[in-house]
């Protein structure tokens, strides 16, 4: 018997020395919330050793703030429409998704110095359908889709008259809707709805996109009044970034993944 427990006491001797080594470096995590199905901003796909792991521009952007603040970064997916709420509730430290700032989002957030501008926002239609849309107008009675809280929600609402709008959570639920017909049109930032032309060839650029005007530059997000003082740091690793033009080697990651991004909805 005192043998058998000798053995055991040395058992869990060994496995108090492997849980000691598995863990990480000791450094502070630091909590970014995104919604992973916006490609080339953010996304998953397989590693070398066929794990899912998050890539593209603002999960790059995270992890450079987190080495700046000498942090280990922890990604957590969210929809979109509940990064900002899920902020306010501590479930994450910022937030990166391609986010623009705007007077109702300031109410609830503070944001950091912009860290890129994106192509303007695009409409994007079937591609047989691609002429037929020439201006604006020529949306009125057309359901156009557009992802929930975002700027191009506002967009149908205010500058497509007569356009029914269509609230969808997720990016790739508009996408199926409109190979499916069950939607006219999709307003999405520009990069992503030219990330989707390039890979599926029944989508196109509409021709009244033009006059979608210019793009609002992204921003990180954190919780209103900064109450974890982490914005000096996130300017400070911003201006790094842009001096050194980082962020056009973040865009050029993610765009060698284009052909193995995974673009993953929140539970």
């Amino acid at each position: 018997m005192k043998k058998f427990i000798s053995l055991m006491l040395a058992l869990v001797m060994a496995l108090a020395l492997v849980a000691c080594g598995s863990k990480d470096d000791g450094k502070e995590k630091l909590v970014m919330g995104t919604s992973a199905d916006y490609a080339p901003y953010e996304f998953m796909y397989p590693n070398d050793k066929g794990e899912m792991v998050y890539g593209g521009i603002d999960i790059s952007v995270g992890q450079a703030i987190a080495d700046h603040m000498g942090k280990e970064l922890q990604i957590e997916n969210m929809g979109f429409d509940f990064l900002l709420t899920n902020m306010q509730n501590g479930k994450c430290d910022m937030v990166l998704a391609a986010i623009e700032v705007t007077d109702d989002r300031l109410l609830v957030a503070d944001f950091s110095d912009p860290y890129y501008t994106d192509l303007p926002a695009m409409i994007l239609v079937k591609a047989g359908d691609a002429t037929t849309y020439k201006t604006l107008n020529d949306f009125a009675g057309k359901k156009v889709g557009a992802q929930t809280a975002t700027t191009k929600e506002t967009i149908v609402k205010e500058d497509m008259a007569g356009a029914e709008l269509v609230s969808l959570q997720v990016v790739t639920d508009m996408i199926n809707q409109l190979v499916n017909g069950k939607l006219d049109a999709l307003v999405l930032d520009g990069a992503v709805a030219m990330q989707y032309v390039q890979n599926n060839k029944e989508l196109a650029i509409a021709d009244a996109s033009s006059e979608l005007g210019e793009a609002l530059p992204y921003c990180v997000a954190v919780a209103k009044g900064d109450p974890k003082g982490l914005l000096p740091e996130i300017n400070a690793a911003i201006a790094d970034m842009v001096a050194n033009k980082k962020v056009e080697q973040f865009i050029a990651d993610a765009d060698a993944l284009a052909d193995v991004a995974v673009e993953v909805s929140a539970e």
